[in-house]
């Protein structure tokens, strides 16, 4: 009697085992983005097993909208729209962090949902399906940190950030020379942007900062007039 019973705990042991060759840690259902933002959600699959294993990434369903693009990325190559379907090689005991699926939300508000399946390349009978759902809002006026006769800037958003955040500005006066410039706690410099009149938006690229609290200084014609709290979250 005990021997069968030795031999059912084993079993079961074995197949719980074998069911947790891999997880997806940091799933997020729902998100929130505005009207003419990129929205990137992370996808993270982590090896359980002893041995290197290719999984896929398959989007199997999405209701995006006409204006709206969707792609995988891993880091920073993404591939095109129309591909759905994604494989990377997982180490044993690794965690898979690079790999997002993107949305550009488009010109119009609305809801959408996205559902994706992981599982190991040749085992579909692994397969972890999950659903993301997103609200894409209208966009609402941010509030204006700084006016002068040459320049008007707005807050920055979103903050906290990920990976990236939006500044809106205009620029009254094209010969005023304008940029930020971003630096830690520490008061070190880690990245400057031109802000050119050209333009009446820039893109903070933050996804190779740890996270933690950094500042954003707005110069014009090389005199600090502003300096203002930008946090990073991972």
């Amino acid at each position: 009697m005990k021997t069968w019973g030795l031999l059912i705990f084993i079993a079961m042991a074995s197949l719980v085992a074998k069911a947790q060759q891999f997880e997806l840690p940091d799933i997020k259902e729902s998100y929130q983005t505005a009207v003419g933002e990129t929205l990137r959600i992370p996808i993270k699959i982590t090896n359980l097993s002893d041995k290197p294993i290719f999984y896929i990434i398959r989007r199997v369903q999405s209701d995006l909208g006409e204006s709206q693009k969707g792609y995988f990325c891993l880091d920073k190559n993404c591939l095109e729209t129309g591909i759905s379907e994604f494989s990377k090689r997982v180490e044993p005991g690794e965690t898979l962090q690079q790999l997002a699926f993107v949305l550009e939300s488009g010109l119009v508000a609305n809801q959408q949902t996205i559902k994706f399946q992981v599982f190991p390349k040749g085992n579909t009978s692994e397969t972890k399906e999950y659903q993301v759902n997103i609200q894409v809002q209208e966009r609402l006026e941010k509030p204006v940190l700084f006016h002068s006769k040459d320049i008007t800037i707005q807050d920055v958003y979103p903050n906290p950030v990920q990976d990236y955040a939006y500044i809106e500005y205009r620029l009254h006066n094209e010969n005023a020379k304008a940029k930020l410039t971003i630096h830690n706690i520490l008061g070190k410099p880690m990245n400057e942007v031109e802000l050119p009149s050209s333009e009446s938006r820039v893109k903070l690229q933050t996804e190779e900062y740890t996270s933690g609290i950094y500042f954003y200084t707005l110069y014009l014609d090389n005199n600090g007039v502003l300096t203002r709290k930008l946090i990073i979250r991972k």
